[in-house]
């Protein structure tokens, strides 16, 4: 054959070669996600569900944890599932022990509150080999083998970054007050609040600091910063909302508008203020993500739904919308989140309140309505 017919027969052999190597680890990739036999198909109820939770510091964890523990003990769960749940103090290497450990438990589902995005990989992968099957929620991991109980975090930085743009008449300067840093969520909803921000040439951000989601290290921080800071027009909050507005108060600052999350003390204070022109959203978080979480991994484990994501969208009121004995509750605490239960006509998930604040379980049955 002629050498000028051979040097391109030659070279699109390699580059079929290289679209090969390229394609291999997609299509085993895509393999992993999809071919692993679960363990618990191997034998009936009740089935073996852990919580891998990486942060218990805040009290949206702690009603998160406690509404697992409650909806556990509770019909008709309580004759199908055995429950555990772990916290890792937010460190990456301890959670992933945790997780390792439970695959040597042999576990039928992991339900996982992750401390990393992409650091629990390799031992996600692990379990998913082993024939466990794994959620993640909240702080979500990238492993392909993982269901994902999705929140945009990114609309949620949004949708309170717009409202806040809209009160402030698109002028004026903001405070952001974030979560727990490096973590995923806030990652997320720091980049859609600042897109939004961003936008608008009227709007200055002079100060970012953590919260951590805490109402009380939220409320010490944002003391700290108030003294060195000039006008301030607008907070955008991620958590502990009801500890900054007491900083707020107790430096006779103005109250100011507020984009804020779904603590009970913010709630009573939209409805305390609103009277005095205060404009505020509230945005939750829904602490039930984890009984979304717990239904999904049933529901398959049962045979009762094919692998796949559910979304779960963000409930909010305003000071127009907010409501005593609904959405906000005076006999609770401040920093109680509202949001433990989704109580619209079309509930996903409807608990007391004894389950989010002590993990108990309520009178009668509990239903999970996993949104399609």
């Amino acid at each position: 054959m002629h050498a000028k017919i051979m040097r391109p027969l030659a070279m699109f052999g390699i580059a079929a070669l290289m679209l090969l190597s390229l394609l291999q680890p997609l299509a085993r990739h895509t393999a992993l996600a999809q071919s692993h036999t679960l363990r618990a198909l191997t034998h009936s109820a009740p089935y073996s569900i852990a919580l891998a939770n990486s942060y218990i510091g805040n009290t949206w964890r702690v009603e998160m944890e406690s509404e697992f523990r409650g909806a556990c003990a509770m019909p008709p769960l309580k004759a199908v599932v055995k429950c555990t749940a772990y916290n890792s103090g937010n460190d990456v290497a301890k959670q992933t022990q945790q997780i390792d450990n439970l695959i040597s438990s042999h576990v039928d589902a992991i339900l996982i509150d992750a401390a990393s995005t992409t650091g629990l990989n390799g031992v996600i992968a692990q379990a998913c080999s082993a024939g466990i099957l794994v959620v993640s929620f909240d702080n979500q991991v990238t492993a392909p083998c993982a269901l994902q109980i999705n929140t945009d975090e990114v609309a949620f930085g949004k949708q309170g970054a717009t409202f806040l743009v809209n009160a402030m008449g698109g002028k004026g300067n903001v405070v952001m007050v974030t979560g727990v840093p490096g973590a995923p969520a806030d990652t997320q909803r720091n980049t859609g609040a600042m897109s939004v921000f961003s936008a608008h040439p009227g709007i200055k951000v002079i100060s970012r600091f953590a919260g951590m989601w805490a109402s009380d290290v939220a409320q010490r921080n944002t003391a700290s910063a108030l003294p060195s800071l000039g006008k301030v027009d607008g907070l955008w909050v991620q958590g502990g909302t009801d500890g900054v507005i007491r900083s707020l108060l107790a430096a006779h600052r103005p109250l100011v508008p507020v984009a804020g999350e779904a603590e009970n003390g913010f709630r009573e204070d939209m409805l305390k203020y609103k009277s005095q022109g205060f404009k505020a959203i509230s945005i939750g978080q829904p602490p039930f993500v984890s009984l979304v979480s717990l239904q999904l991994a049933v529901e398959v484990l049962q045979g009762k739904r094919p692998k796949g994501n559910v979304n779960v969208p963000f409930p909010f009121v305003t000071t127009d919308t907010v409501k005593e004995g609904v959405t906000a509750f005076k006999n609770l605490p401040d920093s109680f989140f509202d949001d433990f239960t989704d109580s619209g006509p079309k509930a996903t998930v409807v608990i007391c309140v004894t389950a989010a604040t002590k993990g108990t379980p309520c009178p009668g049955s509990i239903a999970i309505h996993l949104p399609k």
